[in-house]
């Protein structure tokens, strides 16, 4: 892991074209930064433009759906303190106040872990119409008054836990049940539970129309911390001693949920 080496190897790509609109590079080797590079480019603050940034390491970057992951990891450190329902929980059980919806057969077939895997078998369409368009299911939901009815009762397409289906909305169910669980808007138990314990100090969770945080897509955080996060799950959840994300959670969130060849079928 020679810098020399690898800033000639990042060098010749750039130069090559193979790296557009690349904004900043860390690579991390046994937890020590061992390359660092930071360029100028055009940003956007989750589709707000934000002009030319001259990037560095103090720089918040959206990180869009890595928020998903992030969200992921809250959940399963909600769940070992007992501040959230388990994957098995009746997904509409989690959501009392929608109890117009819970006399659907097909809602009650719904469990937490359907929502984690994506799973739902509900309408729901983020990859065939552009995010420009209002039609497309995230936008529509960041439109919608309430956004987790709005996900809640899309139509049921098929039997759950059987098709992947890219889906903003199951993530922004969970980000509620973590809020529901602990008492705590969505950043703020991120700053509690990882981003402190992990030393990350600086980071903004863009919040939707309810004040609520973006649970898909929301966060910007600079790429040294992310780096740091990536390096504790490499750790089993682990960061200077100390358990920040449960070694068996970690473990059952890398374990394959479904078959993606059946997922791409209608794509």
């Amino acid at each position: 892991m020679d810098e020399s080496n690898l800033n000639e190897v990042f060098e010749a790509a750039r130069q090559a074209g193979l790296l557009p609109n690349i904004h900043g590079v860390v690579v991390a080797r046994a937890g020590e930064i061992v390359f660092e590079r930071y360029l100028v480019g055009t940003d956007a603050a989750r589709g707000r433009p934000l002009g030319v940034v001259r990037f560095g390491p103090n720089t918040l970057h959206d990180v869009r759906s890595v928020t998903k992951g992030i969200v992921g990891l809250l959940y399963g450190i909600a769940v070992e303190q007992a501040r959230a329902a388990k994957p098995e929980a009746k997904l509409i059980d989690e959501f009392p106040e929608y109890s117009d919806l819970a006399s659907d057969a097909g809602r009650q077939a719904l469990t937490v872990r359907h929502a984690l895997t994506m799973t739902l078998g509900t309408e729901w369409d983020e990859l065939t119409i552009p995010y420009t368009d209002p039609r497309n299911s995230e936008i529509a939901m960041d439109n919608a008054a309430d956004p987790y009815r709005y996900v809640l009762e899309r139509p049921i397409k098929e039997s759950p836990g059987i098709r992947w289906v890219y889906n903003g909305g199951a993530t922004a169910l969970l980000g509620r049940i973590i809020t529901k669980g602990t008492g705590k808007k969505l950043d703020g138990f991120a700053r509690e539970a990882l981003f402190e314990p992990l030393g990350i100090r600086a980071f903004e969770w863009i919040e939707n129309r309810n004040g609520d945080a973006i649970a898909a897509s929301g966060l910007r955080i600079t790429p040294r911390d992310l780096a740091r996060i990536g390096v504790m799950i490499l750790n089993d959840g682990r960061h200077e001693g100390r358990q920040i994300v449960p070694e068996a959670w970690l473990k059952t969130a890398f374990k394959p949920a479904v078959s993606l060849s059946a997922s791409f079928d209608e794509v």
